[in-house]
Formats: C-alpha cells, structure tokens, sequence
C-alpha cells in the first residue's frame, strides 16, 4: 500500500479511538451533540458503515478508472440526497436491513469479480447510498451544528472510500487480486453479520 494511504489509514484509526469517549449509538436519533466531530465520528465508529464505504472505494480500484473516481462521486452525492429525506422526515422503508445488505452485495460482487456496465456499477452505489444517507440525517436534526455535522459525515465518507481504494490499488498484481476479492468476501460475511444481528 503506497505511504499516503498507510498515513491515511492510520490517521482514521487515531481520530476513531480519540472520539471512542464520546461515542454515540449509531442510528439511534439521539445524543448526537456536536457538529463536524460527530458527524465525522460517524461514519467511522459505525463499523457497517465503514464496511459499506471502504467497499465502494475497493469495488471501485477493482474495476479501474473511471468507476475508481466515478462510484467514490456517486455515493455522497446520492447520500446526501438520502439525507434530506431523513431530516425531512420521509421514511425510508428498512434502512438498516438496507445498510447491511449494502455490505454483503458490495462484498459479494468485490468477490466475484464483479464488472458490470459502469451505469449499472452506479445505479448499485447510488441505491445503497441512499440507506446510509438516511441514517445520517435522521440524526442531523439533533446536532447542535447541523450543517457541521453533515460536512463531518461527508468528509468521513470521502476518506473511507479512499482507504478502499487505497487496499484496492494493488489488484493489478494477481496475489493483490487474490487479496482483495478475498477482502470483499470477508466485507461480505461480516455484512451478513450485522443483518442476522451477530456483529
């Protein structure tokens, strides 16, 4: 992995454990108290998630350029819209049964080698990103800097895909395809995790 993403990595690691004290329970509408450090804490201490983020950057590396830059693009913007309708109070049918299952099928197509048409390899991101922005916003009312918190979580999500792609980048080498068609199996499995309530 090239240093800036090991910097990179290393440093979410850091700001995760330094907010752990002040963590709140994810999606749960309540004792979100700050702005941008809870809305960036966010994304990053909800390990579904993270897993849903990192996915997409690595699903991205490994069907290349354009999609490696394109689905990083596609998922805050359509998250951002998912948010919307959480702040405005639309429901959104079984969001965190949807936020788990973005973890499995991003694993899974990760594993199979997955390469849809780009349009399509979208349409999939931008579904899913939908549930998570959801998520977000729904807890957004509650900050006490609503528009900190959201430039939080987005800036978190950027990050994140950017870890993704930075594990993914090695996939043109085959031990580093191996690896990272394994990584999707694994994102996989621990998706299925969190929607049986195991992890």
């Amino acid at each position: 992995m090239p240093d800036f993403f090991r910097v990179l990595f290393a440093s979410l690691l850091l700001a995760g454990a330094a907010l752990l004290p002040s963590l709140a329970l994810a999606h749960t509408g309540t004792s979100v108290a700050g702005g941008f450090l809870s809305g960036f804490s966010h994304p990053i201490l909800g390990w579904d998630h993270v897993l849903a983020m990192v996915a997409v950057g690595l699903w991205g590396a490994f069907l290349g350029a354009p999609a490696m830059w394109l689905l990083p693009v596609v998922f805050p913007l359509v998250m951002a819209f998912g948010a919307v309708l959480g702040i405005v109070g639309v429901p959104v049918p079984a969001v965190e049964t949807g936020i788990a299952a973005s973890a499995i099928v991003l694993g899974l197509l990760i594993a199979f080698a997955a390469r849809p048409p780009l349009w399509i390899a979208a349409i999939i991101v931008g579904a899913f990103a939908i549930f998570h922005g959801h998520a977000h916003g729904t807890e957004l009312p509650y900050a006490a800097n609503s528009f900190a918190y959201a430039v939080g979580f987005v800036i978190a999500t950027g990050l994140l895909h950017l870890v993704g792609i930075g594990f993914g980048l090695p996939v043109k080498k085959p031990a580093g395809r191996i690896a990272v068609r394994a990584a999707g199996g694994i994102i996989s499995m621990v998706g299925f995790g969190f929607l049986l309530g195991l992890a």
